[in-house]
């Protein structure tokens, strides 16, 4: 298959598989969205669900967060490690939110990027899950699956989102790029498979017999 063919193939057998793509981060608002993508940086979705529960029911709001010792919310957040840094981000980022965006998580990518420990990926989540603005947030799972099914070359996750996103529609990257995650994680995963033996995998690069 050439590459645009890969992709139609991948959109209509994911949609297929996932056609309900259920946001795999507890939360009850933008905030507590981003909050929680904050948290998932070199950690599992799972341990993030573990543990936010305890802070948000500490604090599920900006204005709350401000207020809360940085040690507290550390003490909470330990489990998902890097908690010095995620504890300070938190912090820092909910004051900002109270002081200049009126307490309210900004609809704006460069707006969002701006705040502590918020980079591209996760702003572009929060973005399209939050507010249903076309983003193609890429992971480590997204990348290192566009790059085995060859639809990038990106070196980086920079340059496999800009592939992606030319590869396929804008109306569908907000639920593909978690149809992505999900059959990364159930079906080509890093060990399981190396490009030849999971499903997708097959479909796209199985050879056909000679005559």
């Amino acid at each position: 298959m050439l590459k645009q063919q890969r992709a139609a193939h991948l959109l209509r057998r994911l949609e297929e598989l996932y056609p309900e793509t259920p946001i795999p981060l507890d939360h009850t608002s933008p905030y507590t969205l981003l909050i929680a993508v904050l948290l998932s940086a070199q950690c599992t979705d799972v341990r993030v669900n573990l543990v936010t529960p305890a802070l948000f029911a500490l604090a599920d709001t900006p204005e709350k967060m401000m207020h809360v010792p940085v040690e507290e919310i550390r003490a909470i957040i330990r489990p998902c490690g890097l908690s010095p840094r995620k504890s300070a981000a938190i912090s820092e980022l909910s004051k900002i939110l109270v002081e200049k965006h009126g307490g309210q998580v900004p609809r704006d990518f460069g707006l969002l990027e701006e705040l502590p420990g918020v980079g591209h990926k996760t702003a572009s989540v929060v973005m399209a899950q939050s507010f249903g603005v076309p983003a193609f947030p890429v992971d480590t799972h997204i990348h290192r699956l566009a790059t085995r099914w060859k639809l990038t070359s990106g070196k980086n996750v920079i340059q496999t989102e800009r592939d992606l996103k030319r590869l396929f529609p804008r109306d569908s990257w907000n639920k593909l790029h978690l149809q992505i995650i999900f059959y990364g994680r159930e079906y080509c995963t890093a060990r399981a498979c190396d490009g030849k033996f999971c499903l997708l995998c097959t479909e796209l690069f199985a050879k056909k017999p000679s005559i």
